[in-house]
């Protein structure tokens, strides 16, 4: 930035809160609405640590979202467990010898006038409780997805959590499939995709997802029962999300968006990838900057174009890229770096550049057009009160605009 004033880090860039910021973020967008999560048949037969997931739930029912859990019935003994699990999560607790949440149950094949009455039965028991457990009788692994994907769909649930013991999707020698979209979904249901990427013993789990969000759920997340809250609090998640939209729209940051794309830049603060700024200078990247948001709701990345204090140059520089971990190989900065450029185009610049001290994001900018230049090829104002140590370090990226 051009200032030459002092510059004052924000007081709130302390590592131990970015667990708290990234949970607030997601559970923002469960409150108010219904979850429904379902536990694999099997799953519980294992005797997993059931904390984990109780204490997820504790804090979906604490954010008043509506939680309708699915458990296979696998017998007294694992239903015991449940329950206490749920009686000790904090925040679920009710009277003594009562249970942590009512208890229905169901046949795990319900359709037609049973899932009817039981949509009934729901509101009337989470308009008052939050929280509904289903015990499904009759529940086996290969009927599993397509039966609660049908629930989700009958109970028109906006998401739908499936705790399978394989977790996300690991396609063969590549990394998990963190996100998918429609189109991606569409791509690994064709004739031989599944098999040929590793996932053929999923193609029936796959083929359940497509139905649910075809049927009007919004989306679906798929990972292990021990790490669901780092799947549903978490940036860079646990599994595999699914979601039936487009799943990326850039578009300029309006005041909403400015608290969410706020924490993102402190956190690549935190990362040692951004530049240090004070809350003043983050609200002037602000000000310049676009988002690329997931499904209207999740904020994946934010950049801003700088113009102002290089109008003599006609240049603009590229500030304040960042993405968060879990989209980071969907395309997003190439989406944001795209619109920029458009940006300069329509502001008629000359050229654009931007300053790196990471080499993932210094090769980022020269897949895309850039190269690597003196200090002294881009704007002096650029350097005015400038971080001598952080300048020492940098790579500055240029590119023309036409």
């Amino acid at each position: 930035m051009p200032s030459g004033r002092p510059r004052r880090v924000p007081v709130d860039l302390r590592p131990a809160a970015d667990g708290f910021v990234e949970k607030e973020f997601f559970l923002d967008e469960f409150r108010g609405r219904s979850v429904l999560i379902a536990v694999a048949p099997g799953a519980p037969g294992a005797r997993p640590d059931l904390r984990p997931l109780a204490g997820a739930v504790a804090d979906l029912v604490r954010n008043d979202t509506r939680v309708v859990f699915w458990w296979p019935d696998s017998g007294g003994g694992a239903e015991r467990r449940l329950r206490g699990a749920l009686r000790r999560a904090r925040g679920l607790a009710r009277r003594r010898f009562q249970p942590p949440a009512p208890f229905k149950r169901i046949t795990a094949s319900s359709d037609g006038a049973e899932i009817d009455a039981l949509r009934a039965e729901l509101w009337g028991t989470l308009r008052r409780e939050r929280m509904c457990v289903l015990v499904a009788a009759g529940a086996v692994p290969a009927a599993f997805a397509r039966s609660v994907g049908a629930l989700a769909t009958a109970l028109r649930v906006p998401k739908l959590v499936l705790l399978d013991p394989a977790g996300g999707l690991v396609p063969d020698a590549s990394p998990r499939l963190s996100f998918v979209d429609a189109n991606v979904l569409d791509t690994l249901l064709r004739h031989g995709e599944a098999e040929w990427s590793g996932l053929g013993d999923r193609r029936d789990l796959l083929v359940a997802v497509r139905d649910a969000l075809e049927g009007g759920v919004e989306a679906v997340n798929i990972c292990t029962l021990e790490g669901v809250a780092d799947e549903l609090f978490t940036y860079e998640g646990s599994g595999t999300l699914f979601t039936r939209d487009d799943y990326c729209h850039v578009a300029p940051l309006g005041l909403d968006d400015f608290a969410q794309a706020e924490r993102l830049l402190e956190r690549g603060q935190r990362e040692g990838l951004l530049k240090l700024r004070s809350p003043e200078e983050i609200a002037e990247v602000l000000a310049v900057g676009y988002g690329a948001t997931i499904c209207d709701r999740h904020l994946a990345g934010v950049a801003g174009l700088l113009v102002t204090p290089y109008a003599e140059e006609r240049a603009g520089e590229i500030v304040g890229l960042y993405t968060i971990t879990r989209f980071k190989g969907e395309g997003i900065g190439e989406r944001l770096v795209t619109r920029l450029v458009a940006e300069a185009e329509s502001r008629d610049l000359d050229y654009m550049f931007a300053c790196a001290v990471d080499e993932r994001a210094v090769q980022f900018f020269l897949r895309r057009g850039f190269v690597r230049v003196g200090a002294g090829d881009v704007p002096a104002a650029k350097w005015v009160g400038y971080d001598a140590r952080r300048r020492a370090r940098v790579a500055v990226l240029k590119r023309p605009v036409r």
